[in-house]
């Protein structure tokens, strides 16, 4: 069954309690001001007159508190409520006003006025609890000031009455709360959006491992079998399957994290397979999210190259280390090598995988990709450095 708190917006749905209980307190008021009218009512010029306000104040007291609550008006919450709250200032300061319409200055100005202090102080509760901790307190401010100007106590009176820091007390403290709450709410929804996105991912990880990796794994061991034309389609096959790894790992680090730091790791044991051995430190090597996606697809091209060049029998092996104020990765290979200067004949040919995957990517961090070992039968051997801090 749909319920009304669920129809609210955020903000609303967060304020909910805060405006329903506000609304109990209102009514409380109300019997003490129709207490503190029973009690004051033979001093008045016009008895009947402040029964009528009482009234009055009784019918506002209702339907405001109804209309806050909003019991009835899910849907239009916002602004329904900013509406009332506003007609709630209103209100109350022509209810402070009309003390003088009742009482004669003996008593007004050594009493409290018609709607009493307690009461008073719904409107600035109101609305400390739709905009926030300054509007409370300069609408406390504002009260007070009206109270003061009603009783003609502008002098040295005014500092020992407590209707200042009471109403700016009252204002403070429920505007704090409503912020509170608020913020509250929107890690609340932060969370369940990350935990759903994160239940959505795996349940599409477990889905693209039982289904897409195992045939182009399948792929890749029946077209290096079968030799010929099918050795590419292998070769690109395995080139998918170990771009879909890093892509899974690293959408099941940290969802919804921005550019929030990651622990590298994950994202280089995931490109682990029976000719390639990776090893990382047994701590978390945490780098910035964009940096851990640069890393892991540099080596992956590295090992890429391998499956293409270095021969069927060759082995890789990855290495990362932390040296605290760098990350060195290591790339190396027991292949056939690469000819001297066959990089640099590539590049000039227009063929930039090299240049533009590895030595590219690893540049645009700050660092420098380097190949160790070059000639025939040598093996190759790649080595990246990334500054974790590197200059602008």
């Amino acid at each position: 069954m749909r319920t009304h708190t669920a129809e609210l917006s955020s903000a609303d749905a967060a304020t909910a309690p805060l405006w329903r209980a506000a609304q109990a307190f209102r009514l409380v008021t109300l019997l003490y001001a129709i207490g503190q009218q029973i009690a004051s009512v033979p001093y008045y010029q016009h008895p009947r007159l402040s029964w009528v306000l009482i009234a009055l104040m009784a019918i506002w007291s209702g339907s405001s508190a109804l209309l806050l609550s909003q019991w009835y008006f899910p849907t239009a919450t916002g602004r329904i409520r900013g509406w009332v709250v506003f007609g709630d200032q209103v209100v109350t300061i022509l209810l402070i006003a009309s003390t003088r319409l009742v009482a004669d200055y003996d008593w007004y100005h050594g009493h409290q006025t018609l709607p009493t202090t307690l009461w008073i102080a719904n409107s600035v509760i109101s609305m400390a609890i739709l905009r926030g901790p300054v509007a409370g307190v300069i609408a406390g401010l504002g009260m007070s000031a009206v109270v003061v100007t009603v009783r003609e106590q502008w002098g040295q009176d005014v500092w020992g009455d407590a209707t200042a820091p009471v109403l700016v007390s009252v204002g403070l403290a429920l505007g704090l709360a409503a912020n509170t709450a608020r913020r509250a709410q929107v890690q609340l929804e932060r969370a369940l959006r990350i935990t759903a996105a994160a239940q959505e991912r795996e349940r599409l990880a477990r889905e693209v491992h039982d289904g897409v990796l195992q045939v182009l794994a399948f792929i890749k061991r029946r077209g290096t079998e079968i030799g010929g034309p099918a050795t590419e389609l292998a070769q690109r096959a395995g080139e998918q399957e170990v771009a879909l790894r890093v892509l899974l790992s690293e959408q099941a680090e940290h969802p919804d994290s921005g550019d929030a730091e990651v622990d590298l790791r994950p994202l280089l044991t995931t490109q682990a397979t029976p000719t390639v051995s990776v090893a990382t430190p047994g701590d978390p090597v945490r780098v910035g999210r964009l940096a851990a996606h640069e890393i892991a697809a540099a080596v992956a091209t590295a090992l890429s190259n391998v499956e293409r060049h270095a021969g069927p029998t060759a082995k890789a092996y990855v290495l990362l280390e932390d040296t605290g104020d760098m990350l060195v990765v290591s790339v190396r290979d027991d292949g056939v090598g690469i000819p001297v200067g066959r990089l640099a004949a590539a590049e000039a040919e227009g063929r930039m995988g090299v240049s533009r995957s590895i030595v590219g990517r690893i540049g645009a961090l700050g660092g420098t990709a380097e190949l160790l070992t070059e000639g025939d039968d040598l093996g190759t051997e790649w080595e990246f450095r990334i500054p974790r801090h590197p200059a602008p």
